[in-house]
């Protein structure tokens, strides 16, 4: 008796299948001539997946536009259920996002104080003053030392010496003190340091004295014309307080015909 010996056949191994797996293969028969440059997009509310072309200048040769949908129904039922309850997630309109940043504050750095002044010299008023006084006259009197050098009629006259001590004093209306003097108040000034009182205004000093000639003028007289006075200095010279913005200094004789007056 012949045994025949008949080897069975064995189903080859299939891959399980699950609801994804039927959608990517209901998806690709639908994709076949579609390149890798598409997209698929699954839209869970319609239940239907487009598929988008890119343009045509990105993909040569394939006509532009999109593409036809994929017709869902030819899904099997567990691939349905699958897209109904996937999680849909979505952003309102008026979502704000915010950024929680820390406050920076700028302090601006405070400058060193700066150094103390060092402390000045006290000195009493009314020095500061006669200071500043002999340091006026002082300039005063360096140009006009030098315009109007003193004559040498000056040494040895009692008059004139003490008259040249208050060179480069400003002229000062109605002074008659070293701070400033107008005319007369210069010439009632030197004498009175001689003694010697004079009228205040040049029109009383007129007829203090005697009047002497020009040829017997001497220096120290008077010298006098219609609202102004001096005193003589000798040769053709005399020292006044001429007028605002002047001070006082040797100078030439000005007047055409002046009176000449003796004191004394």
């Amino acid at each position: 008796m012949s045994e025949s010996t008949i080897r069975a056949r064995h189903r080859a191994a299939r891959r399980p299948s699950t609801p994804l797996t039927e959608l990517a293969s209901a998806a690709s028969e639908q994709m076949g001539t579609v390149g890798r440059r598409s997209a698929v997009v699954a839209a869970s509310s319609g239940l239907m997946v487009s598929m988008l072309a890119l343009p045509s200048s990105a993909a040569p040769g394939e006509s532009g536009g999109a593409l036809a949908a994929v017709d869902t129904a030819a899904l099997t039922a567990s691939a349905r259920a699958v897209l109904n309850t996937s999680p849909v997630v979505s952003a309102p309109a008026e979502a704000v996002f915010t950024v929680d940043a820390p406050a920076v504050t700028a302090v601006k750095p405070t400058p060193p104080p700066p150094p103390a002044p060092e402390p000045e010299p006290t000195r009493s008023r009314a020095a500061s003053r006669t200071a500043e006084r002999a340091a006026a006259s002082t300039e005063a009197a360096a140009p006009q030392a030098a315009n109007n050098p003193i004559p040498q009629s000056v040494s040895g006259n009692a008059v004139l010496e003490v008259a040249a001590r208050y060179v480069g004093v400003p002229y000062v209306s109605g002074g008659s003190t070293p701070d400033g003097f107008d005319c007369s108040g210069f010439t009632s000034y030197v004498y009175a340091q001689l003694g010697i009182n004079l009228p205040r205004t040049s029109s009383a000093q007129r007829n203090a004295g005697t009047v002497v000639s020009r040829a017997d003028a001497q220096p120290g007289d008077l010298i006098w014309s219609p609202g102004h006075i001096g005193i003589y200095a000798g040769g053709d010279m005399m020292i006044d307080a001429p007028r605002p913005g002047k001070t006082v200094q040797f100078r030439s004789i000005w007047q055409s015909s002046p009176t000449f007056i003796r004191i004394g």
